[in-house]
């Protein structure tokens, strides 16, 4: 075996592994997950997530996430803890331990001040019947068979699972909560997520006058001054109520003059796509890009009747930095 084939064994050995210490996780969830998540969910002061070395940093993850994500959490440093950083806790607190031993002395020694206030213990552990494990008030069993390290010394495939665990708590929180995605922007002002979700399609849909609007009546050579004078590259079309019957768009243009030859004399309503792509007014700008997919450039926008309320176009989401 090569040096580089080796080290791809080696590679392929730690990412098979890791994934197996998160699918384990799956067959653990039971009863206690949901008493974590309506532990963490009652809680009216914050989540101190806690835990030292590799769980530590797994534990800043975590609390990081659960804050960004309506859950007020903050990581507390146990050895930081028993120096003065437990005032910080308080009775309507809850707290979330990492201790792949379920033996870490940090974390044992800030156990006084957590049962002296009375603050539930929801410990994320390798090890069920350790002695941090017999103080909480709910164990998570994030126990692995064997880490990715090759000495299966340094936590790898443990940090794995309990990272998975951690998100999987966040996101039962986040569920439960009801959390939009408007309240997920509000928590990330500046970052491109919280942008792309704070733009609905109202923001940037074309109404009124700037709305192409054609009956299926007229001919073709009308339909085409209207999509020229709107310049959206496409217009609705219309029966004799104003409600939404299809869209002509450039490529239909294009496909009918290739097909039928020259058409400025037929109906609209002869060349238009029926059933055109929808979406509500409400909805938010990214996801009428998801809808686009890459085959069509214009979503419409129709009333409580159905009529034309509006037309958001690609380039529209574009220049609003959505992507």
């Amino acid at each position: 075996m090569t040096e580089g084939e080796r080290l791809l064994a080696m590679a392929d050995r730690v990412l098979r592994l890791e994934a197996e210490s998160i699918t384990a996780l799956r067959g653990r969830l039971d009863g206690r997950f949901v008493e974590a998540v309506e532990l963490l969910r009652r809680c009216r002061g914050r989540v101190i997530v806690t835990g030292m070395g590799k769980s530590g940093i797994i534990g800043r993850k975590i609390a990081a996430t659960l804050a960004s994500t309506g859950t007020p959490a903050y990581f507390l440093h146990p050895a930081e803890g028993v120096h003065g950083d437990i005032g910080m806790m308080a009775r309507e607190d809850v707290v979330l331990a990492l201790s792949n031993s379920g033996e870490t002395d940090e974390v044992l020694a800030v156990l006084p001040a957590i049962k002296r206030l009375g603050v539930p213990l929801i410990l994320l552990t390798g090890s069920t019947g350790s002695a941090l494990a017999r103080q909480a008030d709910v164990v998570l069993d994030v126990g692995v068979i064997e880490e990715a390290c090759p000495m299966n010394l340094a936590p790898t495939s443990s940090t794995t699972a309990a990272l998975a665990m951690g998100d999987a708590l966040a996101m039962a929180l986040l569920d439960v909560r009801g959390v939009r995605a408007e309240d997920y922007a509000a928590l990330h002002p500046r970052g491109a997520l919280g942008w792309q979700s704070l733009f609905k399609v109202r923001d940037l849909m074309h109404v009124g006058d700037a709305l192409p609007v054609v009956r299926e009546t007229v001919t073709m050579k009308e339909a085409i001054e209207e999509m020229s004078a709107k310049r959206l590259g496409m217009t609705t079309v219309v029966d004799g109520s104003g409600r939404l019957v299809g869209v002509i768009t450039d490529g239909d243009l294009r496909r009918h003059q290739l097909a039928h030859g020259a058409l400025l004399d037929r109906r609209a309503g002869d060349c238009m796509t029926v059933d055109p792509k929808r979406i509500g007014a409400d909805d938010l700008a990214a996801r009428a890009l998801a809808l686009m997919e890459g085959v069509v450039t214009s979503l419409v926008i129709t009333d409580e009747i159905g009529r034309p309320a509006g037309v958001i176009h690609i380039h529209d989401i574009l220049r609003a930095k959505i992507v």
